[in-house]
């Protein structure tokens, strides 16, 4: 008996309730679905564009991206009209059947795949939809998951905390900061806000985040916020003044000079630069 939401041609649907340990999910041609359930979700763009917007903010997915998500988040996963997307809703005895199995877990955050393990994945994904959710069969698919975030699990022990379960505890935390700002790149972020969002006080998130991701929450901001000026420049034809304001630049002068040290280039030679490379 197969298990999986799906929603294709328009269609939105919520995802109300997790009967079983996992349950698969998927969106293509212009649907969408609304997670209600408090769960932890994964998702992995398999063809196409989509858009995620959470609590964290809003993310585009391309081909090879992938995203996981606290059960706090309640993500709207929706697909362009070529796109396809998979995830996968998992209750707290999934994650700690993959503590057992790999002394791991899964974390909120996001990343790339190589397009091979994009076709292992799907078939490890259809075969745990299949199956009903049944654990022994979703096993498989958790241990690539797990395996797709091993640069993230390499990072846990990083994490201020005197018991693995703290530390595991505390990067949680943190990576729902980082997406915060990743979804957020359009303004500049406080730190008060990021404190709140992990509930650790200021000072106590500012060094924990640089100790875990080697710059501090504002470089992070400020580098997320010139690399999407950088593709409003390359993609669109906003004026040089409204890139910055949508880069969360309030000043000119202060952007024109962050973008040149950031890109090496001035923003007006980038884009003639940018669209000389494509038309050659």
């Amino acid at each position: 008996m197969s298990t999986c939401l799906w929603a294709a041609r328009g269609q939105m649907l919520p995802f109300e309730t997790l009967s079983t340990p996992a349950h698969c999910l998927g969106v293509a041609r212009l649907g969408g679905i609304q997670m209600t359930a408090p769960v932890f979700n994964l998702w992995v763009q398999l063809r196409g564009q989509g858009w995620i917007e959470s609590r964290e903010g809003r993310f585009r997915m391309r081909r090879g991206d992938w995203m996981a998500f606290e059960k706090e988040s309640t993500p709207l996963v929706q697909s362009d009209a070529h796109g396809l997307c998979i995830g996968i809703a998992l209750d707290a005895s999934a994650l700690e059947a993959l503590q057992v199995l790999s002394d791991g877990s899964l974390y909120a955050g996001r990343g790339r795949m190589p397009a091979r393990e994009l076709r292992s994945l799907l078939r490890l994904w259809r075969e745990a939809a299949r199956s009903g959710g049944e654990a022994l069969a979703v096993r498989p698919l958790l241990l690539q998951l797990a395996h797709v975030q091993r640069e993230l699990a390499a990072r846990v022990r990083r994490c201020p905390g005197r018991s693995r379960s703290r530390k595991r505890q505390v990067f949680g935390r943190m990576q729902r900061a980082r997406m915060y700002l990743e979804g957020n790149a359009d303004r500049v972020v406080r730190i008060s806000e990021l404190a709140d969002l992990t509930s650790f006080s200021s000072w106590y998130f500012s060094k924990a985040f640089h100790a875990l991701y080697d710059e501090s929450p504002q470089q992070l901001s400020v580098r997320l916020r010139l690399e999407r000026a950088g593709h409003l420049l390359r993609t669109t034809s906003m004026m040089v003044g409204e890139v910055a304001a949508a880069s969360g630049f309030d000043n000119c002068c202060s952007f024109a000079r962050a973008f040149k040290n950031h890109h090496g280039v001035s923003a007006s030679r980038y884009r003639s630069e940018t669209h000389r490379g494509a038309a050659a």
